[in-house]
């Protein structure tokens, strides 16, 4: 989708569909008054006679408004102005969107970044305008023997503001689409069934990236692995048909010589637990375990397609998790790279496992700090559901970087204790520490063990296993947290280029 930012009255601007936010329970202002103005005051008259439901997100088409150029007129409720903030303008602006995506027409103007929000720039809003947007138009590309030949859907937003239109505000329009652009390639990643999408397909997904970016990609195959001691990770990938691969992106456009920051994804293309054989139900959402993977590559989709300056090392462990005779077992104790002996008590349990030799390689870039994103606990889906990522990390001024930037970008986490009362779980008789710590705080001791191979650089781990996909009617991959972590590069690139 093509967008871009422009000033002027809305009443006057010739599109298919003109989009505003209006609230439903008081006098109407900014671009609403102005339509409402050229109409005679029919948009007023519609909202008081409650053609527009209330709720934050409803939405209303009105067509051949008189005094308005505007083909159609798209009245999407803020909800009451009480209750206006982040959550009802992201409402309203996704569910605008939904309709975009839906429509024959072939562009669009939409009022719904203008209205003052607090603690909320201009610029900030229209980024975050840009990107829900951008994102509504996201369409997977299923394989079907027959598909449709109707096209539809809006392929051109201008966002209008009332005031001038300055470089803050076509940055912030630049960014929010790049932004959904990231968010579309791990939406992409894990919504292709497993069958596809495995740890070949994401290495040769990273390469394509790098060479149509111009940046360094660098497999290591399982010999190279073998050599560098990583016996943690090569244990899940054991009896998998398809070879474990791990893949190391280098993004150099900061200082020469200033330390990067470094992404570490999980890349569990399929998880059937291995030998702790998961239950039948849901399992092909499983698919979704390579989220933290696909995440790391869309985010440097995003940050190469604004060229940010700033250096960034994106690691990607990917792996299959299969039974099979040559599988591990729960009672084995493997040796990782840090040199820690780890004892299998699930084979289930096996995120932390390839996460753990990945911690420890990230040293050899001596790091800015290290950030880890994994699908990795369903206690984290009972602690906090799937509104917020689960956040922990060693160093407290990461931590509340990471849950600002997360607030910004309307994609936010939520800090969980990394105590060391709770390191008694992963006691083990057999080796230095076991891979499970049971129920109690499952989100909290697997943080904690991932900790253990993090000690040498600040590092936080976000755990989405809540948060990289929905079930249900609308079932697929969210693309989240890319928004989170594109912010927060974003933000650092602006530190570093002060």
């Amino acid at each position: 989708m093509d967008i871009s930012v422009s000033s002027g009255s809305p009443e006057k601007v010739k599109t298919g569909i003109l989009a505003v936010g209006v609230f439903v329970d008081g006098a109407l202002t900014g671009a609403a008054k102005a339509i409402d103005a050229a109409a005679g005051g029919k948009l007023a008259a519609k909202l008081k006679r409650g053609d527009l439901e209330e709720n934050a997100g409803a939405t209303l088409m009105l067509h051949d408004l008189p005094g308005v150029a505007a083909e159609r007129v798209l009245l999407v409720s803020l909800g009451k102005r009480e209750d206006f903030g982040d959550r009802t303008v992201r409402e309203a602006l996704t569910s605008g969107a939904r309709v975009l995506a839906a429509s024959n027409a072939a562009d669009a103007v939409v009022c719904m970044a203008d209205g003052e929000m607090a603690g909320r720039s201009l610029a900030s809003r229209v980024q975050l305008a840009a990107r829900v947007l951008a994102d509504g138009a996201y369409k997977f590309d299923a394989p079907r023997a027959k598909k449709s030949t109707k096209v539809r859907g809006v392929k051109k937003v201008t966002l209008l503001v009332a005031g001038k239109v300055d470089k803050a505000l076509e940055a912030a329009a630049k960014n929010g689409a790049a932004i959904a652009e990231g968010m579309a390639l791990t939406k992409d990643l894990g919504n292709l069934g497993g069958n596809v999408c495995n740890p070949g397909y994401l290495a040769t997904t990273a390469k394509a990236l790098g060479k149509e970016f111009k940046f360094k990609v660098e497999v290591l195959e399982r010999a190279d692995m073998e050599k560098l001691g990583m016996g943690s990770l090569l244990s899940v990938g054991r009896a998998s048909y398809s070879p474990c691969k791990f893949i190391i992106m280098k993004y150099d456009g900061g200082a020469k010589g200033a330390k990067p920051v470094v992404l570490v994804g999980k890349g569990i293309t399929f998880d059937t637990g291995g030998i702790s054989l998961k239950p039948g139900a849901l399992l092909d959402e499983m698919k979704y375990d390579m989220c933290g993977a696909g995440s790391v590559i869309g985010v440097f989709k995003t940050l190469a397609r604004l060229k940010l300056p700033l250096n960034v090392v994106g690691l990607v462990p990917a792996v299959e998790n299969m039974p099979g005779g040559n599988a591990s077992r729960p009672g084995d104790v493997v040796t990782s790279m840090s040199g820690i002996t780890v004892e299998i008590l699930n084979t289930d349990a096996e995120g932390r496992l390839i996460l753990n030799d990945a911690l420890t390689y990230a040293e050899r870039f001596d790091p800015a700090c290290v950030i880890d994103i994994a699908t990795l606990t369903g206690a984290c889906v009972v602690a906090l559901g799937a509104h917020a990522s689960g956040l922990l990390a060693n160093d407290d001024a990461l931590a509340a970087e990471l849950l600002k930037c997360g607030i910004d970008a309307g994609d936010r986490a939520w800090q969980l204790p990394l105590w060391e009362e709770y390191m008694s779980q992963l006691k083990s008789n057999f080796a230095d520490m076991s891979n499970l710590g049971g129920p109690p705080g499952g989100a909290i001791t697997a943080g904690l063990f991932l900790s253990k191979f993090a000690k040498k650089y600040r590092w936080a781990h976000l755990d989405i296993a809540g948060t990289s996909s929905v079930g249900g009617d609308a079932k697929g991959a969210t693309g989240r947290p890319v928004p989170l972590l594109a912010q927060f590069l974003i933000e650092r690139s602006a530190a570093a280029a002060t």
